[in-house]
């Protein structure tokens, strides 16, 4: 038997009794919140669209954490692999370093990152009117990531739709700033139409929050994942972090990994 061959066959057989099994999504959609623990938002009637709507479609992780404190290191993780010694909030931050953008590119895939209330598109600086904060968008930080990639969040989806696109909310409707009721009025208003969109195009949406503050029980935090490649309604207790669901997106794009993600797995137990 062809070597290669032979090395496929076990994947697909894994894959067939729904192990290991990942899918291939045409794209992926991230959206970050912020500062809240797990119990902060999984039951709680302040999040009334997460919970009887977001919740119910996608796969719930259970055990989902944050890398650390404070925000930025936990974004950096998420999108690079490390948070390259970073232990604050400081900025501005500047890398020269692979992350999943510039993994996509050299794989002839495309990224853009999409933040509301920047006060336009390749915009570098650290903050804005109080509600835009540059340690909120990895990317800004990377100079292996063109300023094209930077864009305001406008609408959904931008008109090249790239294969991954992260949405960073204000600093209100992250719920840093404002409360849990505004911030999930926001997914209300804001995921409808991405999900809409998904199960048209073969799209995965993952809506996650960047750390539990304060931290509670080991910074847990909740994440949910949603498509039509997902089951509607499913949980996993598998431990995951930001650097699983890094690999989870490096996996589903056929990438490599960079840094600490690579010792983790990628996500399971939800699939089709």
């Amino acid at each position: 038997m062809n070597r290669a061959v032979s090395l496929v066959l076990p994947l697909l057989a894994l894959g067939a009794a729904g192990s290991t099994y990942l899918p291939r999504a045409s794209h992926v959609t991230v959206v970050v919140m912020e500062n809240r623990a797990y119990d902060g938002i999984v039951g709680n009637p302040d999040a009334p669209f997460v919970n009887g709507v977001l919740i119910p479609q996608g796969a719930l992780l259970t055990r989902s954490s944050a890398v650390t404190h404070p925000s930025q290191p936990n974004y950096l993780a998420l999108f690079s692999g490390s948070t390259h010694g970073v232990d604050g909030d400081a900025c501005p931050v500047r890398f020269d370093a692979p992350n999943v953008a510039s993994l996509l590119a050299a794989a002839g895939r495309s990224f853009v990152g999409l933040a509301e209330s920047m006060p336009y598109d390749g915009f570098t600086g650290c903050t804005s009117d109080d509600v835009y904060g540059r340690k909120h968008d990895p990317w800004v930080d990377f100079s292996n990531v063109p300023p094209s990639a930077n864009r305001v969040y406008r609408r959904f989806p931008p008109a090249d739709a790239p294969a991954l696109m992260w949405i960073t909310p204000n600093m209100c409707h992250d719920m840093h700033d404002c409360s849990t009721r505004t911030g999930d009025a926001w997914l209300a208003k804001n995921l409808p139409p991405i999900l809409a969109w998904d199960r048209s195009h073969d799209g995965l949406l993952i809506v996650t929050w960047d750390e539990a503050e304060p931290d509670a029980g080991g910074n847990r935090i909740p994440t949910i994942l949603a498509g039509p490649m997902v089951r509607a309604g499913s949980r996993t207790d598998r431990p995951v972090d930001h650097y699983g669901v890094l690999r989870t997106i490096e996996t589903i794009f056929g990438l490599s990994c960079i840094d600490r993600e690579c010792r983790a797995k990628p996500i399971e137990g939800i699939w089709k």
